[in-house]
């Protein structure tokens, strides 16, 4: 007999579709209802180099679909980018599955997502009911590198009215 295969259960919840054509590009969408909390999938990731990553990834069409990920320098010195002292402390990364093709909404997020660091995953939770349909998207955070589509409506049901109440207000979804 076998001794067990040992590793990290890797997941993908039942009703998920990859749609090419949508307003936004590809999507992940609902292709049955999916509760609140599900876990729709754990992602391995591909940690860059942040050498290589400046001087090759950046400059494709595949840095739009990376996340941001923490570093750890190797101390040897290779790692130091052109012009800089210190290593860097964030990387890009590649996120493996489904992971770099869910949408940014911050009107209809519902989906969100927890790294693991040490084991270089990502897992993607259900945050309510998804009903049938719907589109599965994430919250990008503020620092977008596009025009976020959505920003007007979203201040405009969400946001303060004045200066001085939206400085506080950005202190509080900081």
């Amino acid at each position: 007999m076998a001794a067990p295969v040992r590793g990290i259960q890797l997941t993908r919840a039942e009703g998920l579709v990859l749609v090419l054509e949508t307003p936004k590009g590809r999507g992940v969408f609902a292709s049955k209802d999916i509760p609140a909390r599900t876990v729709l999938e754990v992602c391995p990731v591909l940690v860059l180099d942040p050498v290589e990553n400046k001087e090759y990834i950046e400059k494709t069409d595949l840095y739009n679909y990376t996340y941001n990920w923490p570093y750890t320098p190797t101390g040897n010195g290779k790692d130091h980018l052109k012009g800089s002292e210190k290593p860097p402390t964030t990387t890009q990364a590649v996120i493996l599955g489904l992971g770099s093709m869910f949408n940014h909404s911050n009107i209809q997020q519902n989906v969100g997502w927890e790294r693991d660091i040490a084991n270089r995953l990502i897992t993607y939770t259900a945050l309510r009911d998804i009903k049938e349909g719907e589109e599965l998207c994430i919250s990008y955070g503020q620092r977008l590198t596009f025009q976020d589509t959505e920003a007007d409506e979203y201040f405009e049901d969400t946001g303060p009215e004045d200066i001085t109440s939206w400085l506080d207000y950005t202190e509080l979804i900081d």
